[in-house]
């Protein structure tokens, strides 16, 4: 029987936290004792330019390495890409599309004629409201724990609470906590 897992598949531009996104999601599902794995794929290796990263989480080894082509959620963290041909590539309607934006979803399934279920979600705004800069990843963090429960929320705040102590102010990590909040809170479907 082959073996089912979650994937995942962000797409961003370098420098809006899609890898670190996806980063904190397979490590948060380790620390919930699922095994997971993570990666980017980047074009040219620049700030700003579109970039993808993928998870696979299971409750069994993932034994696959390659990227993923049929996504079981696909996260947009940057809303101009939407136009790209590859953004839904793979994603049966069954599926779920995640878009940070200040658009409605109505809006979005007209941009990439998606007709699955698509939510949409202000995290720009809400990053530069909590934490000080436009980089959305912990509130997509936040969005995708409320739709898919792949990761319970307190394990998500536990890991990035560790991660970020290590290296910012009580402030920051408190910023960011409260952005992964907003972000489970505030997501429309």
């Amino acid at each position: 029987m082959p073996e089912k897992y979650f994937e995942v598949r962000w797409h961003g531009r370098a420098g809006q936290g899609a890898k670190s996104a996806s980063q904190f999601l397979a490590e948060a599902a380790l620390d919930a004792g699922k095994f997971s794995t993570s990666f980017p794929e980047y074009g040219a290796e620049r700030s700003g330019a579109p970039m993808k990263a993928f998870n696979r989480i299971a409750d069994v080894p993932v034994r696959i390495r390659s990227n993923v082509e049929t996504p079981d959620i696909v996260l947009v963290i940057d809303d101009t890409l939407l136009s790209l041909p590859d953004i839904t590539s793979g994603l049966a309607e069954d599926k779920l599309l995640i878009v940070n934006t200040v658009k409605s979803a109505a809006k979005i399934k007209e941009i990439t004629g998606f007709n699955g279920k698509i939510a949409v979600i202000d995290a720009t705004d809400i990053a530069l409201e909590e934490i000080k800069r436009g980089i959305p990843n912990t509130v997509m963090i936040g969005a995708i724990v409320k739709l898919t429960g792949i990761v319970p929320l307190e394990v998500v705040k536990t890991k990035v609470e560790k991660a970020f102590n290590k290296k910012f102010s009580k402030e920051v990590v408190e910023a960011n906590l409260r952005a992964v909040d907003r972000g489970y809170q505030e997501v429309k479907m």
